[in-house]
């Protein structure tokens, strides 16, 4: 048996959260049973989602139930194996949660997946090789569908899941417009990320502002658009939108802590005949395989080249969880664990 140190919710937020909803835990893994396999987590991944799980409301997924290990992303190796398909050593990407270690039963359909650290690192399989990435792949490729030439911008834009988009929209002939905050995630978006122009939302706080830079950004209006925030944002983008433009709903972080998004010209979705949808990735299992070929050949050339926020240590997750939901991460943003 080995000793675990584990995050668990502890209570739910009312407002915004806070470091007290979660607290540390100690627990000792459980003997292996056939077909289970022991991880060590050496990277967890923090992700927006997960601030609405904490809420007990009805939503696409189950809340996180309280006293039980935060939900979570995680790489890592496995220690033990009682599997046949898994050996120690492997590195291996699931969904270990807050905690040092996980048990889990190999066998299951997705529960765990070998990954190859050859030209990808670890890390990666939790950002631009792994959930986020798939998730701009799906809402670019399959909701988006844009045609060389188009305009698609994306809020978020230097995040894990932004980052990603603008490099699968430039290898489609996009011209990509991103939305950052702050002088330096949007340097990082034009000059390494390769978008065409990048908007800091510092700086256009309104949406008489955003429409003014958009309209400077996107001089032939917008075609496609990547929903990462909500608020006056969208309503920007609906009065810069062209006919038929499609919008992907990934997350909607300005309104995570429950206050309403009410738009302010909804109209123009029925104006412009436009299609807005949302969606979940792990939903769409299907097209996994697909978007990480790719996502992997992006990364292994150099095209993407993802930034990453590394916090140290388990008990520095709460705090640096909060402050990706503040926008205070650069890129993905992951405690790591070893």
């Amino acid at each position: 048996m080995t000793q675990n140190r584990q995050i668990l919710l502890d209570n739910r937020p009312e407002g915004e959260a806070t470091a007290g909803n979660f607290r540390m835990a100690t627990a000792e893994t459980p003997a292996l049973q056939d077909g289970q396999v022991l991880v060590r987590h050496h990277y967890l991944s923090l992700d927006p989602y997960m601030r609405g799980r904490m809420n007990d409301s009805k939503s696409y997924a189950a809340s996180q139930p309280l006293g039980e290990v935060m939900i979570g992303g995680t790489v890592g190796e496995v220690v033990e194996s009682r599997n046949p398909k898994f050996a120690a050593g492997d590195k291996v990407v699931g969904m270990g949660g807050w905690q040092e270690y996980s048990v889990v039963d190999a066998g299951q359909p997705g529960a765990l997946r070998k990954v190859d650290t050859t030209h990808v690192p670890l890390s990666h399989y939790l950002g631009a090789v792994g959930m986020p990435g798939v998730t701009a792949w799906y809402g670019l490729v399959k909701i988006i569908a844009p045609k060389a030439g188009e305009t698609v911008v994306v809020s978020a834009a230097t995040g894990a899941v932004g980052s990603a988009y603008g490099a699968l929209a430039k290898a489609r002939g996009c011209r990509v417009v991103g939305i950052a905050g702050g002088p330096e995630k949007c340097r990082y978006a034009t000059e390494e990320l390769g978008f065409d122009a990048c908007i800091d939302h510092r700086e256009h706080g309104d949406l008489k502002a955003m429409s003014k830079a958009l309209k400077e950004a996107c001089p032939d209006g917008i075609d496609g658009y990547f929903e990462n925030v909500g608020g006056y944002i969208l309503d920007a983008v609906l009065l810069r939108a062209n006919a038929f433009a499609r919008i992907a709903v990934c997350g909607m972080i300005a309104g995570y802590d429950g206050k309403p998004l009410p738009l302010q010209n909804p109209a123009l979705i029925l104006v412009n005949r436009m299609k807005v949808q949302g969606f979940i990735v792990s939903e769409h299992m299907e097209i996994w395989p697909e978007a990480l070929k790719e996502l992997g050949e992006l990364v292994g050339s150099g095209k993407l080249r993802p930034r990453e926020t590394v916090a140290e240590g388990l008990e520095a997750a709460p705090e640096a969880f909060l402050g990706l939901l503040k926008g205070r991460n650069f890129g993905k943003q992951l405690v790591k664990l070893v």
